[in-house]
């Protein structure tokens, strides 16, 4: 996917960050070493092979200067501390760490390497028809399962993992969910309703959040695009940036409970041992569905995207208002 967010670097300079991860030795030669893997939205991402052939994986977080949404600052190493945690937590499958790099003298943003997953991309797969349905059904389960695993993990507080933390989930999920309409109000963004009626619609219902008591480590990206596939089974889950402590309802395997444009939940709900939900969790999710389609329909002007992909995300989040009563 195109994004202005990508920072795409020069062979030179994937060159210096090779030698400064691994070492001169493992410069490798030619200009062929390098190939970027483009259906990510934000970051810039490569397969990297090194000069004794190990392939790894370089992400590169955006370019200092490009506009973010208030919650992507420091995404990069939200996801440093997110996968150290599930490391240390569980026994989740997630690519091994092999360098971090925080200082900004080789580019102008956070970057690092890691493990190459020798595998496939569950959901570019299934999108492409190449899996047969048994195989799909069955990976959405196992990636259920592993999604519960995640959420076992407790927080010290609702919200960003390295903070500001709240006391209380309605407190975080206020805060963050205001965050992204004002976003969108200073990039000037048309959400197709009033700004003021899509956050009372939020904070009419928002009473069902005081719910959740104890924070949970939360993917909140966790689609089949961010897993990786061998022999029918999840060898890995990647890109843990957007992870937070807050309500395991919100995750994304839950959205097509919502929005029928989205996967059918069914197999990801076995795999999550979620049998049906009770009148506040469906509100919940609801209301997740709701940031989610604001946080859709915001990003595509961030992201300069296409007017098809601005088209569609305004559709959900009229779907979206529409589940809660909200009225033009």
């Amino acid at each position: 996917m195109e994004s202005v967010t990508k920072n795409r670097q020069s062979t030179a300079t994937l060159r210096a960050m090779i030698e400064r991860a691994y070492g001169p030795e493992q410069v490798p030669d030619g200009d062929d070493f390098a190939t970027e893997l483009t259906y990510g939205y934000f970051n810039a991402l490569y397969r990297v092979r090194l000069f004794d052939g190990t392939q790894v994986v370089l992400k590169i977080a955006p370019p200092a200067g490009v506009p973010v949404l208030t919650h992507e600052h420091a995404l990069m190493r939200n996801e440093i501390a997110a996968m150290d945690l599930v490391r240390r937590e569980t026994r989740v499958p997630i690519p091994r760490v092999d360098h971090v790099d925080l200082t900004h003298d080789l580019c102008d943003a956070d970057w690092f390497f890691m493990e190459h997953v020798d595998a496939t991309c569950f959901g570019i797969a299934d999108a492409a028809g190449e899996l047969a349905p048994d195989v799909v059904d069955a990976a959405f389960e196992h990636l259920g399962s592993l999604n519960r695993d995640l959420n076992a993990i407790v927080g010290p507080h609702f919200g960003p993992l390295a903070g500001p933390g709240f006391a209380t989930w309605r407190e975080a999920a206020t805060s963050a969910f205001r965050g992204v309409l004002d976003d969108g109000e200073r990039a000037g963004v048309d959400l197709g309703w009033d700004v003021g009626v899509v956050l009372k619609t939020f904070e009419d219902h928002a009473h069902v959040l005081d719910d959740v008591t104890e924070p949970r480590f939360v993917e909140v990206d966790l689609w089949a695009k961010n897993s990786m596939l061998r022999d029918g089974r999840i060898v890995a889950v990647i890109d843990h940036e957007r992870a937070m402590f807050g309500d395991p309802l919100m995750e994304a395997g839950l959205t097509g409970l919502d929005l029928p444009s989205f996967p059918d939940p069914t197999p990801f709900l076995r795999g999550f041992g979620l049998a049906g939900l009770d009148a506040s969790q469906r509100t919940r999710r609801r209301l997740y569905t709701l940031w989610l389609a604001v946080i859709m329909l915001v990003e595509t002007t961030y992201r300069q995207q296409t007017p098809e992909q601005y088209r569609w995300a305004y559709e959900q989040l009229d779907i979206a208002m529409g589940l809660l009563g909200g009225t033009p």
